[in-house]
């Protein structure tokens, strides 16, 4: 046991509240965590599952009972509590007469006074915002305008004021607005690229690579259907960098979904050779592969060599990120706060394209930054368009964003739909897929299967189907904190090389646990509340990441919504079983339930300049 969780214990019991609660605490509240708690036994509510009532009766205990229900620190705390609970649902901020409304349904008796205590003690930020006057007021009528009301927003402190830096980061770059060459240039150098890859590319996609040229901070849409296009256009657009000597970095949310386009980018290499190139061109590629060594991951190198995509994690190790031009993919899973990470890694000058396929679900981190930025009408907007007809995943892709669950022809059992009576019998099912079916019937091996379920409590959630994953293909004592090496794992927060939704498996412990990760990169994991089992995961934790197949699972009386079946589906690349134990509810999940709406700033923010 560590000395900072020794001593957070001993204030546990002075407090009469479990030492099981002394790792959360320490991981949460830092290295002075002892003294923190000590001073503030309302620091309880910042682990979940602790109550009102449970962190009151420790503070009466700890402080005696002449403590006030006003306390101010009790009450910074309910404020900080509430915020969290907000950011939990994907909001980055709470409009003031909404949260005094929550603070007071808490029994606090002025709300107001809450919200202050919580601004002074840094549990929470207070943000003003002011629509512009109405354009159409008359001066020659006499009078002045009426100046509008603010609007006030408070946010936890930390976030909050992520998503300020991120707006005024955006800014910073569109403020820039250089060109990276002109349209003229751009295009014939993208026309170029295709002739000498021996690739397509639609007119729409031409024109959305223009756009990437000529303005700093783009949003690309595409669909389920287009990792190709997306690939090529990154061809493309790496063709682009070179020519103008400013460089390209891509990065992907996680080191899964790296591997995933670095997969797609072989595969536009592979059938141009396959299809036959000229001399000139196999003679430019040996060239470009002698210069650059194929397992370079340097994520600032020029497009010189073979196109490489790293994970965000490692992009972000690298900072600042010298690139001209910096592209992330699958850009809909990453939240405000990662999101400003990458944006204040730019340089000056750089312009920053976010990928993003619009259908997908918001984040599993508070915002919704590329709907914000696109909505903010600061930033532009293009479009990828494959014009190939799409697979059987495309397909029913396609028809869950339009709010139908259609069944698809398959012929080569790209899309399965397994039905169940019950969790129990889902959760056998996936079992059965996972580590027979798929990779008998399929020849995709149990490693790059991933289950993908709805919920993570209950027979068919993630921690039940953990469970019976890790008897069946590596039992063991979990000796080291319930895991032992060889087990599957999921990454919940960032590191040294590794980022929250990053997944892999639990090679050895050696002060630290070490995992290898999806690219063959080796990281070490030094906090355990960091690693999850990882055969299983929830849709929220999966999105980012992208498999050969998925095994996706929707137990029965859970809230199914077309946002999260589709981010379920686009999770595979080549292969989907759908285990559906909803009698039901799938379609009608589909047809009718959007994501609920989530309250943030970066809009305004974005407009405020």
């Amino acid at each position: 046991m560590s000395e900072a969780v020794e001593k957070v214990s001993a204030v546990l019991d002075r407090m009469g509240a479990p030492r099981t609660l002394a790792p959360g605490l320490v991981s949460e509240l830092g290295p002075r965590s002892a003294a923190a708690l000590d001073a503030d036994p309302w620091l309880l509510l910042r682990l979940p599952g602790v109550t009102r009532e449970q962190a009151d009766f420790c503070a009466r205990k700890h402080l005696g009972e002449g403590t006030r229900p006003d306390d101010p620190r009790r009450l910074a705390a309910l404020v900080r509590h509430t915020l969290h609970t907000a950011a939990g649902r994907g909001h980055t901020a709470v409009e003031e007469k909404r949260l005094a409304t929550m603070v007071r349904e808490l029994g606090v008796a002025d709300p107001m006074a809450a919200m202050e205590a919580a601004v002074t003690a840094e549990q929470a930020a207070l943000f003003e915002s002011t629509d512009e006057s109405d354009d159409d007021f008359d001066f020659a009528e006499g009078g002045v305008p009426d100046l509008p009301d603010p609007e006030r927003f408070y946010a936890l402190h930390d976030l909050g004021h992520s998503e300020q830096r991120l707006g005024a980061e955006l800014a910073r770059l569109i403020g820039a607005n250089d060109p990276v060459m002109d349209s003229l240039t751009a295009a014939e150098t993208v026309e170029a690229a295709a002739e000498r890859g021996g690739f397509d590319l639609s007119e729409q996609t031409r024109e959305a690579l223009v756009t990437m040229a000529l303005r700093p901070v783009t949003v690309v849409r595409h669909g389920p259907g287009d990792h190709a296009e997306v690939a090529r256009s990154l061809h493309a657009l790496a063709a682009i960098a070179t020519e103008s000597e400013v460089g390209i970095a891509v990065a992907a949310p996680t080191a899964q979904t790296a591997a995933a386009v670095n997969a797609d980018l072989a595969r536009v290499v592979e059938a141009t050779a396959t299809e036959g190139t000229n001399a000139d061109t196999d003679a430019g590629q040996a060239d470009a592969n002698a210069d650059t060594d194929t397992g370079e991951t340097d994520p600032d190198a020029n497009a010189k060599g073979p196109l490489r995509v790293v994970s965000l994690a490692a992009l972000l190790d690298r900072a600042p990120v010298e690139a001209g031009i910096v592209v992330l993919c699958a850009s809909m899973s990453v939240g405000t706060s990662r999101m400003a990470e990458l944006v204040s890694a730019c340089a000056e000058g750089a312009h920053l394209v976010l990928l993003a396929d619009p259908d997908e679900a918001p984040s599993a981190t508070p915002g919704r930054v590329v709907v914000d930025v696109a909505a903010s009408r600061t930033a532009h907007v293009a479009a990828l368009a494959d014009e190939s007809a799409p697979g059987p995943l495309g397909v029913l892709a396609t028809s869950v964003a339009a709010g139908e669950w259609t069944e698809v022809t398959a012929p080569d059992r790209e899309v399965v739909r397994v039905p169940a009576a019950s969790a129990e019998e889902a959760a056998h099912r996936v079992t059965q897929l996972l580590t027979d079916s798929i990779p008998r019937a399929l020849g995709i091996a149990v490693e790059d299967v991933q289950v993908v379920t709805a919920r993570a409590d209950g027979p068919a959630g993630a921690r039940a189907l953990n469970a019976a994953c890790k008897e069946r293909l590596n039992p063991g004592a979990g000796a080291h904190g319930g895991f032992d090496p060889g087990d599957r794992v999921l990454l919940t927060a960032a590191g040294p090389g590794y980022g929250p939704g990053d997944s892999g498996y639990l090679r050895e412990f050696a002060d630290g646990a070490v995992v290898e990760l999806a690219d063959g990169t080796r990281v070490k994991v030094h906090d355990p509340s960091a690693l999850r089992h990882g055969w299983a995961v929830t849709v929220a934790a999966a999105h980012g990441g992208r498999w050969p197949a998925v095994v996706t699972v929707f137990p029965p009386q859970v809230p199914v919504s077309r946002p999260q079946v589709y981010t379920a589906l686009t999770r595979a690349v080549r292969h989907v079983s759908v285990v559906d134990a909803t009698d039901g509810a799938l379609e009608s999940g589909v047809r009718e339930n959007l994501a609920p709406e989530r309250t943030t700033r970066l809009v305004q923010v974005l407009r405020e300049g």
